[in-house]
């Protein structure tokens, strides 16, 4: 069944670490691992993730260990940290359950679909090529194309405005509270995906209007009733 779109086309945006892979976890381990080596002591993947999880690697340095740091030694020290991460992880790097099924729906049904992320170039080739995902998306937006990272809601207003859609016709799939605080910016409803928070964690925000473990069963039909019921009631 084809979605009626009354205000142009509908479209899901997906961060990508965390959302269309369950790999946040070996993300952390790897900043651990490289703030270890500069002396930072104390922070453990825990913290990480939620303090920081989902922001650029110049914001993440600039919070942790030098809030003066430029961008260029940033950038180093951020394909050190990518380096270790996809060493250690090659043979880890799978689809979320359920995804592709998901996605198939949302694009038969005439969805457009997106990536909004805070991952470099080489993280975005190495996952979408791992997983087979790349043909999947019509737009995406990684770190390297925006200034501002999230919570800015930059990111999502420019996978919006490739994919022809209005923000209000979105629902950005987030695991990390910055990208939920980013989506909500951007005027877009947010599915928390709890697998680097609980979905206690997302209480605060307005536009969550679910929270899933996985996408297995998901339908996208029943995404934006819930959405739109949301919006109306706001």
């Amino acid at each position: 069944m084809m979605i009626r779109n009354d205000n142009g086309p509908k479209a899901f945006i997906f961060d990508m670490d965390g959302v269309l892979v369950d790999n946040m976890r070996m993300h952390a381990q790897s900043w651990v691992d490289l703030f270890a080596d500069y002396g930072l002591s104390g922070l453990d993947p825990e913290r990480y993730l939620v303090e920081t999880a989902g922001m650029k690697g110049l914001d993440v340095l600039r919070y942790f260990l030098d809030p003066s740091i430029s961008p260029e030694e940033a950038d180093k020290l951020t394909e050190l940290k990518d380096m270790l991460y996809r060493v250690m992880n090659r043979d880890a790097i799978v689809a979320m359950p359920g995804l592709e099924a998901f996605l198939d729906r949302a694009a038969n049904s005439g969805v457009r679909l997106g990536i909004g992320t805070g991952a470099g170039p080489k993280n975005i080739d190495y996952v979408l090529g791992l997983t087979g995902l790349t043909p999947r998306f019509e737009a995406v937006v990684g770190a390297h194309m925006v200034k501002h990272g999230k919570p800015h809601p930059e990111t999502f207003l420019q996978v919006a405005e490739r994919l022809g859609a209005d923000p209000s016709s979105c629902i950005v799939f987030e695991d990390a509270l910055p990208g939920a605080e980013a989506a909500a910016a951007a005027g877009m409803s947010c599915v928390a995906v709890t697998t680097t928070n609980r979905p206690e964690a997302f209480a605060a925000f307005d536009n969550v209007i679910t929270a899933i473990d996985h996408f297995e069963g998901l339908m996208p039909e029943a995404l934006l009733e819930l959405s739109s019921a949301v919006k109306t009631m706001s």
